[in-house]
């Protein structure tokens, strides 16, 4: 077996350069007070969250260098448990603000999606939005 064949560095001798990189967390199933209709007080309802990450970034060496997946379910599950919210929108948005407070964070996209919101005439509905920092 050969030995694996190092990639060349990526830095300004290269003529290469690593500028940005987007992190992902698709998928994220939880549980959340969320509704504007008197039924949907006091009780849970499913949301599935998609969470894209621009980050900038000089390269990948260790963790710091990057953002750790862990802390973006956490901060979805940290918005959802703080409190019933009328409207998906104000979740998706506390939770990209949360996201953008990561270190090398620049630009966020969150979509929400509410399954149960239709059902069962449509498989879900929801909500996509960016925000970026200045």
């Amino acid at each position: 077996m050969a030995a694996p064949i190092p990639f060349p560095p990526l830095d300004a001798k290269s003529g290469v350069r690593l500028t940005e990189a987007t992190v992902f967390v698709r998928g994220i199933r939880l549980d959340a007070e969320i509704g504007i209709y008197d039924h949907e007080h006091g009780r849970r309802q499913p949301l599935v969250i998609d969470v894209e990450l621009t980050i900038e970034t000089s390269g990948f060496e260790t963790i710091a260098d990057t953002v750790n997946y862990e802390s973006i379910t956490a901060a979805a599950h940290a918005v959802a448990a703080s409190g019933h919210l009328k409207l998906v929108e104000t979740y998706a948005e506390q939770l990209a603000r949360a996201c953008l407070d990561q270190p090398h964070a620049r630009r966020v996209r969150v979509r929400v999606e509410k399954p149960e919101a239709l059902a069962p005439c449509a498989e879900a509905a929801g909500v996509e939005l960016v925000l970026e920092k200045a």
